[in-house]
């Protein structure tokens, strides 16, 4: 069997994506190979798929249970034998997979790194033993101190070599910067390795920064058109996690916390609830998500800056894993910059404190571009990009720009006279002729020295680092981050050269089409998915991806040879579930007259990346359906049940039209109920609705809340 038929018959596809075929071929070589991926990116295909083709034994290295469970379901399910050996398991569930070892009966065994050195193993012995064709290290940056997640377990990896000199092993990366990725070869003593750098792109993320301003409630007006869509919110600490969750909760949001103070028992059942779409959002610190293979998560924001790029970068690659529009939100204040500057500097090393300084200063320059945030994330993997991505705030955003030559000929004259020794914040303090002591006396008696008084400190911050992104300044390799002129700051200096800057508001955010399917359907085929889930035992999206469902909506197919051509059923997919997902394609069409499309759809598999609208225009046709169904005579009960919404979500699609004026407010809360809704609301305001039940009582309901606020809006003028 060649790589590509195995590709088809076991996972679905009919092509490789990146530098998926290339590596196989190498490994199936016998070479070593180092290969970074972006997350979603397929890296796992990279050894899942020699691991078929070979006679014997493959070992995956991976850092967390949860993952390796994750993995084994979904190879399980695509009639690929895989098991995992670690601590939660019982000694007779450990015997047997020792003794199915023995049998030659798995393809794909997952270890984490301690139990294959831990001082009392006896499993590397044993392991030896058995023919071992292949050894992949998922997560491959954890082994270096340069990585944004070092795992000192992971440095046990550095002996593989010794005991299995012959194998070929594979190290996977999402996310590894020059320095990372020379320091796992070294460590791992990988042999002349082959190494493989997908593009980093991912196409079907929309990137956006947002300044802090009160940013629970910027949380829940992104929110409030994606209560059916699942999302990961990063905060930088534990309690943060657990009190903005409570906060979601008592808005009627499906959210849990999860971080590595929680009791094993609660992050096992919040993390299995959110994977098995039970829960909707998941509000952790970083202590979750690495390995979560969970496709359909739609939104990643952050609440917080991250520490680095990499750590950032990883992060948001949890959404769209299955290659439908997603987003990528991220609330910044320039405050973080100074709060978590503690965080990474080390006091008893200096040169990794360095590096991880420079590393934060890179973070704030992209929470404060003013070009493209797409091209600056690839030029830091050291990969080309155009200059305007079309889907990131940026190039979504028409933005004001004014002559900032003269700010920008203050700035460059400041950092000339100061020697190019200091960094940004030093710099913009002499600029505003601060008082402190901490600016040279020398410094107070230079002509420079407070001339940019008149600009506040965040301007004056932000300026800085538009100036870098430009061009006209850098900061330095070595040391501490110090600004530094560059060929470009003469021109300017000289008069020569016109700076352009750009003012903070936002005039206008361009969209673009959603693509067409029956959403009726994809709800349908979301509830056949999701008690085939709950019947096998596994997450929803280990049974088919939500690429895959909207691709059925999409094209209709009508039989089993049509349903083959879509993505992600493979031969074991089809037999076992096809025909329960046909039924309800066959039923859907025939009540409203829809033949099949599939002769629409492309020969070729390759999943295409559709720039999404920012959802808008799908939440207008599904509150619309919900409005016709209420004007139709429907209770909100009676809508939610019968197309697979909460009745929250219809309460919501329901209100808009109380404030368009095409529903009466008294269709949901009787008139004598409005004047006490009505005081709450103008005494305690509508931010949120929790406070406001509060206040009136349980004889007064969220709907009826929801509905007299509505109702204001339309009234306000």
């Amino acid at each position: 069997m060649t790589p590509l038929q195995a590709l088809q018959k076991y996972f679905g596809y009919s092509e490789f994506r990146h530098e998926q075929e290339d590596i196989v071929k190498q490994v199936l070589a016998g070479h070593d190979v180092m290969a970074l991926m972006p997350t979603g990116g397929g890296k796992s295909l990279c050894y899942q798929l020699p691991a078929l083709l070979m006679d014997g034994l493959t070992i995956v290295i991976s850092p967390l249970i949860a993952l390796m469970k994750d993995q084994v379901d979904s190879l399980n399910v695509n009639g690929i034998p895989a098991a995992f050996l670690n601590s939660a398991q019982n000694p007779d569930e450990q015997r047997d997979i020792i003794n199915r070892l023995n049998r030659r009966e798995i393809k794909l065994l997952y270890l984490a790194p301690e139990r294959l050195f831990g001082s009392e193993s006896k499993l590397i012995n044993f392991l030896k033993s058995l023919p071992v064709s292949q050894i992949a290290i998922d997560e491959a940056h954890c082994i270096s101190h340069w990585g944004h997640d070092f795992r000192p377990e992971y440095l046990m990896l550095s002996g593989l070599k010794n005991e299995f000199p012959k194998v070929p092993v594979i190290a996977l990366t999402a996310t590894a910067d020059k320095l990372t990725q020379k320091d796992i070869v070294d460590k791992l003593a990988l042999h002349n390795p082959a190494i493989f750098v997908a593009s980093f792109n991912r196409a079907n993320i929309t990137y956006r920064v947002i300044l802090k301003n009160k940013s629970f409630y910027q949380l829940l007006d992104f929110l409030k058109n994606r209560t059916e869509d699942a999302g990961i919110i990063y905060c930088l600490s534990r309690k943060s996690t657990e009190t903005l969750a409570a906060n979601l909760k008592d808005e009627g949001f499906s959210a849990e916390a999860y971080h590595a103070g929680l009791d094993n028992a609660t992050k096992a059942r919040n993390q299995e609830a959110f994977l098995r779409d039970e829960v909707k959002i998941i509000v952790a610190t970083i202590a979750f998500g690495m390995g979560i293979n969970k496709s359909n998560v739609r939104y990643v924001v952050h609440m917080d800056m991250p520490k680095n790029i990499e750590g950032y970068y990883q992060e948001t690659g949890r959404a769209g894993r299955d290659g439908l529009p997603s987003d990528a939100v991220l609330y910044y204040s320039p405050g973080d910059v100074m709060k978590l500057k503690g965080f990474v500097t080390l006091e008893d090393n200096e040169e990794q404190s360095r590096v991880m300084l420079r590393k934060l200063d890179d973070m704030a320059t992209y929470s404060e571009l003013h070009t493209c945030r797409r091209k600056f994330l690839l030029n830091y993997f050291d990969e080309e990009a155009p200059d305007n991505c079309g889907s990131c705030d940026i190039c979504l955003s028409e933005y004001k720009k004014f002559d900032g030559t003269l700010i920008a000929q203050k700035a460059l004259s400041a950092v000339a006279r100061l020697n190019q020794r200091f960094g940004s914040g030093y710099v913009v303090d002499f600029l505003r002729g601060s008082k402190s002591d901490k600016i040279w006396n020398d410094h107070k008696q230079l002509k420079t020295y407070g001339i940019g008084a008149d600009i506040s400190k965040a301007q004056w911050q932000r300026y800085l680092r538009e100036m870098q992104a430009y061009g006209y300044l850098k900061t330095s390799d070595d040391g501490f981050p110090v600004l530094k002129l560059t060929p470009k700051s003469d021109a300017v200096l000289k008069g020569t050269e016109k700076v352009e800057l750009t003012e903070s508001q936002i005039i206008e955010e361009k969209t673009t089409e959603i693509p067409p399917f029956e959403s009726e359907l994809l709800l349908m085929l979301k509830k056949v998915r999701f008690d085939l889930a709950e019947r096998e035992n596994v997450p929803p999206y280990v049974i088919l991806s939500d690429a895959t469902l909207q691709e059925i909506a999409t094209y209709l197919p009508h039989s089993l040879d049509e349903l083959r051509k879509i993505s992600g059923f493979g031969d074991i997919k089809l037999a076992r579930y096809g025909r329960e997902f046909l039924e309800s394609v066959k039923n859907y069409s025939a009540e409203r007259g829809l033949s099949s499309k599939i002769s629409l759809r492309s020969a070729k598999r390759e999943r295409k990346i559709r720039e999404g609208k920012q959802r808008g225009e799908k939440v207008n046709d599904t509150r619309a359906e919900s409005f016709n169904l209420f004007k139709a005579g429907q209770t909100i009960a009676e809508i939610a049940a019968g197309r697979g919404l909460s009745p929250i979500t219809v309460e919501g699609h329901l209100t808009y039209y109380i404030q368009t004026g095409e529903l009466d407010v008294n269709d949901f809360v009787a008139e004598d109920k409005i004047p006490a809704i009505k005081d709450a609301i103008e005494s305690y305001g509508a931010e949120r609705l929790a406070p406001l039940k509060e206040v009136l009582g349980s004889d007064y309901s969220y709907t009826e809340i929801k509905a007299v606020v509505s109702w204001l809006n339309r009234e306000a003028p």
